[in-house]
């Protein structure tokens, strides 16, 4: 009787000895043999997880036995799965080996020293933001998509043919250099237009360089460089496409698909399509409140395996685009004429670009870059035609040595551009004058490793410019890490330049609305910079994961071409500040993980952007004090579901006002810009997304265009000196003019879209 007691007793407590006693699961994420940190790991239907850390290692105690799926999973890779039956003891052999889903580990960079390091080795601050980042807020553009990037702004600068430009801490985007796989082929005429068009299926992430890069990229990377980097063929997905549609009849399609060419070559082949042609006019000034486009874009890569790896790529792209905005009357008939008014442009531009290593035993790199832009545009009945072609070319030398990273190198840049403006016009004979730009350079960079904790980066460049002549750009950097990377420490000083060429980069110059007038011979823009960073990362023994990335930034300018706007409000005034320019300010950006499957990121940039003339001090016009972004992701893993908040928020502007009497606010309100969507996966292959854009459904107020009922100023009277006499039918002497614009006009909207992808 006694042994059949004790055996009842051992049947009920050894199960329960085994259930109550902590089992500790331990593995490691890897991916390409190399270890994963910040991934997270998930236990299913358990509410169990974690965050692995530096060296890709992980932890999970569960109270229970039987069988049980982990997931592992992160922003950029395959999500994996792994079904494990635990008895009584843990496995310490949990592996996952994490595949690519947009072509690359985000922690490593090249922008901010053109050689491929790890994010955390880099002595420059690099911000990094993979193609999962936009999938958050999808939109047909990479010019839209930059809007949740602190510190960076789209800036829309006409209220009728809604072009832009990208303005990085303050600085417009001019002083902002848009690469494509590290070649400059985003510039002049491009600086406005061409920042569509960029097939995003074939994006694997985009760059940020806050601050002077000259030195290694040359005229125009003055306030910054933004790089977009496409997916290397290999890790491209076979086939993918994402199409989606707006409630107000938008339509965009990207298309992607990898190939091979025999053994030896493979290709990356991209299509972009854009459609929306249905003039709305919500605010009810009479003009579209959206600009109407048809675009297509085209896009080729493809890389050659040689002997030895050595690197041969090659890419193209060709971009079309119809855009116009204007009346609600208008046809493609009004274009150019004084009945109906419209702005109608006609974009054709394509590139190509590659990088060749030399088969010697240096390590030897040729990078090129050929483009042309053509545009045949009309602002009301001012005709605007110019064609640009850029071509560059760039040999690099590398050498490591025990302590040093050596990196020199031989440029070449040629501008052609030509137009039916007095830029382009012999003064003496009025004969057509095409300028050509000249611009050899040399630069050459070291970047010595003090300690294994510690490196400098020593830069200098030099250019000769065949109108503006000598130009010289050096550059420091320092780093500090701690010893186990989790906290580093940047300090940075440069001196940057640019070459100005107002038609090809400011919009309002070519309205018609105002007269262009040149002040004085423009001579090149300089500046001084300097920024420090501080990265902080923090993880929790609950599985969380905390990084903040914090800087200051100083940026004191000479040379600065400022358009007046208020001196003349029929006239629009270059010519370079006699006085000093400064952009100084703070920016931190906060990302954060939970092991429950909750992500958000957010940031913020309090600047103070101003100018100095005269002993007068005043703040630059459409620059806002405040900048706030945020991102909060919530995976609902048993249901299969992602829920994604996005948004952005803006202090008040000064804005361009026509005169003393204009009567609108001075400054822009606070406003924000908020979006929703929800994600369900369907199998392995398909995603259903959708939501609502501008969900607090914030536009300008209608009065934007000044005098949109007469846009060819037929009812105003001006002065012998060409300004606008107040009369009773115009009070507030106010002329046609779409330049005081803050945001997009495009009120709340719903998405739905869908995309396909097959990876093998």
């Amino acid at each position: 009787m006694k042994q059949i007691i004790l055996a009842i007793a051992l049947f009920y407590l050894i199960p329960y000895s085994c259930y109550s006693q902590s089992i500790l699961i331990k593995g490691k994420v890897l991916f390409q043999g190399e270890p994963v940190e910040y991934a997270n790991i998930y236990v299913k239907g358990k509410g169990k997880g974690a965050v692995t850390d530096s060296q890709g290692s992980f932890t999970i105690a569960l109270n229970e036995t039987g069988s049980f799926t982990f997931q592992a999973s992160m922003v950029g890779f395959q999500t994996s799965q792994q079904v494990v039956e635990l008895l009584n003891s843990g496995n310490s052999d949990l592996v996952f080996n994490l595949k690519e889903m947009d072509g690359g580990l985000d922690e490593v960079v090249v922008s901010g020293t053109m050689q491929e390091v790890s994010k955390l080795d880099s002595p420059v601050p690099v911000e990094v933001y993979s193609a999962n980042f936009f999938r958050a807020n999808p939109t047909p553009s990479v010019f839209e998509s930059l809007q949740n990037v602190n510190g960076v702004r789209p800036q829309i600068n006409c209220n009728v043919c809604n072009t832009g430009d990208i303005h990085i801490n303050g600085l417009e985007g001019p002083y902002t250099m848009v690469l494509i796989d590290g070649m400059p082929i985003v510039s002049g005429l491009a600086t406005v237009y061409g920042l569509t068009g960029i097939p995003q299926s074939l994006i694997d992430r985009i760059e940020v360089v806050k601050g002077p890069a000259s030195t290694l990229y040359g005229s125009e990377a003055v306030g910054g460089l933004i790089n977009v980097i496409t997916k290397k063929p290999e890790n491209a997905p076979l086939a993918s496409a994402d199409f989606f549609s707006t409630s107000w009849g938008e339509m965009n399609l990207d298309v992607g698909l990898r190939s091979n060419w025999g053994k030896k070559i493979q290709s990356l082949t991209g299509v972009n399509a854009f459609y929306y042609d249905n003039p709305i006019d919500n605010n009810g000034d009479g003009f579209t409140d959206v600009t109407l486009a048809k675009r297509i874009s085209l896009f080729q890569k493809i890389t050659v395996a040689r002997p030895e790896n050595r690197l041969f790529t090659m890419a193209g792209r060709y971009v079309y685009e119809d855009r116009w905005g204007g009346q609600m009357g208008w046809s493609a008939a009004d274009r150019g004429g004084d009945e109906v008014y419209g702005e109608s442009i006609y974009t054709s531009r394509w590139e190509t670009f590659g990088i060749w290593q030399l088969p010697t035993q240096e390590h030897l790199n040729l990078q090129f870059s050929i483009n042309g832009h053509n545009q045949n545009s009309v602002y009301g009945t001012t005709v605007y035609n110019a064609d640009q072609y850029i071509g560059f070319s760039q040999l690099t030398w590398t050498k490591t040595a025990e302590k040093h990273g050596l990196l020199v190198g031989l440029t070449y840049r040629y501008t052609y551009y030509d137009d039916n403006t007095g830029a382009t016009a012999h003064l003496e004979t009025d004969h057509n004058a095409p300028s050509k730009i000249h611009l050899p350079g040399v630069f050459i960079q070291d970047e010595i490793k003090l300690t294994p904790s510690q490196s400098l980066l020593l830069g200098l460049r030099y250019d000769y410019n065949s109108i503006h002549g000598n130009i010289f750009s050096p550059r420091v950097n320092y780093k500090l890490s701690s010893s186990d990377k989790n906290t580093t420490f940047r300090l940075s000083a440069g001196n940057g330049f640019r070459v100005a060429n107002v038609f090809t980069e400011d919009h309002a110059a070519l309205t018609g609305a105002r007269d262009v007038v040149f002040a004085e011979e423009l001579k090149p823009e300089k500046s001084w910079n300097a920024n420090a960073n501080l990265v902080k990362k923090i993880f929790t023994d609950n599985g969380t994961f905390i990084a903040l990335d914090g800087s200051a930034f100083y940026t004191y300018f000479t040379n600065r071409i400022i358009p007046d706007y208020e001196t003349n409000p029929n006239q629009i005034i270059y010519a370079n500040l006699d006085g000093s320019a400064v952009s100084k300010g703070f920016s931190l950006n906060l990302n954060a993980a939970w092991a429950n499957g909750i992500s958000f990121t957010a940031g913020g940039t309090l600047m103070d952007v101003s100018i100095e003339e005269e002993g007068i001090k005043s703040r630059q016009l459409l620059t806002e004090r405040f900048s706030g972004v945020w991102s909060v992701g919530y995976e609902f893993f048993r249901l299969g579901l992602t829920l994604d908040y996005t948004g952005n928020v803006y202090s008040p502007m000064r804005l361009p006002l026509l005169g003393p009497l204009d009567d609108r606010p001075e400054f822009s309100p606070w406003y924000s810009l908020q979006n929703i969507q929800l994600t369900k996966k369907v199998g392995e292959k398909w995603e259903i997304y959708g939501g609502v854009k501008n969900l607090l459904n914030f536009t300008p107020p209608a009065n934007s265009i000044a005098r949109a009922f007469d846009p060819f100023d037929e009812g105003v009277l001006f002065g012998p000196s060409g300004n606008v006499v107040p009369t009773p039918g115009n009070p507030n002497a106010l002329t046609f003019d779409p330049t005081y614009v803050f945001a997009p006009n495009q009120g709340i909207r719903g998405f739905l879209g869908v995309r396909f992808t097959v990876s093998d």
